[in-house]
């Protein structure tokens, strides 16, 4: 997954174009998909508009699949966004994931901004779920619903798949009623609630003609490096990009030399050392088996891997390293 990150140094725009060429060097290396977000109104994120980076990133890939993590459903109109996802899915017919949110993205006013009616909108996420299934599957709304004769074209015999991300418990209990995909934000809570959000979607799950097994995913900050030291010099970007963040301060992210040099007083010290040590960073194997046994202990089908770094050559590295690791523990286990 990506978020366009904003970069000192490096303009907003740029930070786009790089989204594109991660997504093709991701593909090279046998992920099987790539994801992009969805913020507004962010001096650290870039992306506001996954739509239309997913419609790029599909013209420019053949086998990966592409989606949204994901389009914050409250702002829009669900047969817009059905209609979006309907000519993604022939631009690239098979490979369009459809992930929704119900969180805003951004702070109030710019939700208002998106939204006049932001106040009351996400109590109404379930039900423009309802509607958007109903839209992207080329199935009938609900009897009586007033919108029931219109369609989202273009029409054809693929859909998107749709999936449910989240943070808390809600996510995990709409995604479990509708029996849709489950993504948790691991990268949000540092963990926290994770595995509880998925035992109650496994618990609560109720099949579906399209999913009849439930499927969770995490979404995990990780970063591998050659080695452990080279890897706690790139995290310092992080850390203070972190220590911001909880602070309700959204800045683009700082080379390590950067954040490295700021005086930071003893309790941001111990603030991040607390993010530190539950950090997802290390070399290629090491982290890849951390990934592995958290995958196991909150029982995830699958982990979307989120790596941020002031430079994009550390970034791109990662995702091989991590590749080269999860090849290579595959091997090892079917011997």
């Amino acid at each position: 997954m990506d978020q366009s990150a904003a970069v000192t140094g490096h303009s907003q725009d740029e930070s786009i174009r790089r989204t594109l060429r991660l997504a093709q060097h991701c593909e090279a290396l046998g992920y099987a998909r790539f994801w992009v977000s969805e913020h507004h109104n962010s001096e650290a994120v870039a992306g506001t508009a996954p739509e239309i980076l997913i419609a790029a990133i599909a013209a420019t890939t053949r086998r990966i699949r592409v989606g949204s993590a994901g389009v914050m459903l409250p702002h829009y109109a669900a047969l817009k966004v059905a209609e979006q996802f309907r000519v993604l899915d022939a631009i690239a017919p098979g490979r369009i994931d459809l992930g929704v949110g119900r969180a805003p993205g951004s702070d109030g006013l710019t939700a208002h901004a998106l939204n006049p009616n932001a106040a009351t909108a996400a109590d109404r996420f379930p039900a423009q779920l309802r509607d958007l299934l109903a839209w992207t599957r080329n199935e009938p709304l609900a009897e009586r619903h007033p919108f029931r004769t219109i369609h989202a074209n273009p029409r054809g015999p693929g859909v998107p798949q749709v999936w449910v991300l989240g943070s808390s418990l809600y996510g995990a209990e709409v995604a479990a009623q509708f029996g849709l995909p489950y993504c948790f934000a691991h990268f949000i809570t540092d963990g926290d609630g994770a595995a509880e959000a998925i035992r109650l979607y496994r618990e609560l799950y109720r099949p579906s003609a399209a999913n009849p097994k439930p499927h969770a995913a995490l979404c995990v900050w990780a970063l591998a490096c050659p080695t452990l030291a080279e890897a706690e010099r790139e995290y310092a970007s992080r850390a203070l990009w972190r220590l911001g963040r909880d602070r309700g301060d959204y800045q683009p992210l700082e080379s390590p030399e950067a954040a490295l040099a700021q005086p930071y007083t003893e309790l941001e010290r111990m603030r991040m050392d607390r993010t530190r040590a539950r950090a997802m960073i290390g070399t290629g194997a090491d982290v890849a088996a951390r990934l592995r046994d958290l995958a196991v202990e909150v029982g995830a089908d699958e982990i979307a891997i989120l790596t941020s770094a002031h430079d994009a050559r550390v970034q791109f590295r990662s995702y091989d390293l991590l590749a080269e690791a999860w090849g290579r523990s595959i091997a090892v286990a079917a011997e």
